[in-house]
């Protein structure tokens, strides 16, 4: 887990593991929409997770394309964009995948105002 709002494509062409920026035709409004998430986010829009044992992960403004990030090769984000014209950034919103009960009032309180954000641009 981390926490950034990623968007298309997370494929690429050469299916290098990490760090190829594999744009889409609509990218600029893929980062319009993950920027509206991100820069409402406490920790997403520091860039800086600070995720155990990811501790030097950045990602400028909260942000990443996908196969920048990693490669993801027949994803439902890119399956559903390409094939239904469905526009769709994945959030990861915590470094633990499954956080105890106890932290999710938190959780909740840290997205609140990202959700409103990006319901109101969509």
């Amino acid at each position: 887990g981390s926490v950034v709002a990623s968007y298309p494509y997370d494929d690429s062409p050469t299916h290098r593991p990490t760090g190829v920026y594999s744009k889409s035709a609509d990218d600029e409004v893929f980062k319009y929409l993950a920027k509206a998430y991100a820069s409402h986010h406490p920790i997403m829009r520091t860039g800086k997770p600070n995720c155990p044992g990811e501790e030097g992960e950045t990602f400028p403004d909260g942000i990443t394309n996908g196969a920048q990030w990693y490669d993801v090769e027949g994803g439902m984000q890119d399956y559903n964009y390409v094939w239904a014209n469905c526009f769709e950034i994945t959030l990861e919103l915590s470094c633990c995948k499954y956080p105890p009960t106890s932290e999710l009032p938190k959780e909740w309180d840290n997205n609140r105002e990202s959700l409103l954000a990006f319901i109101e641009k969509v």
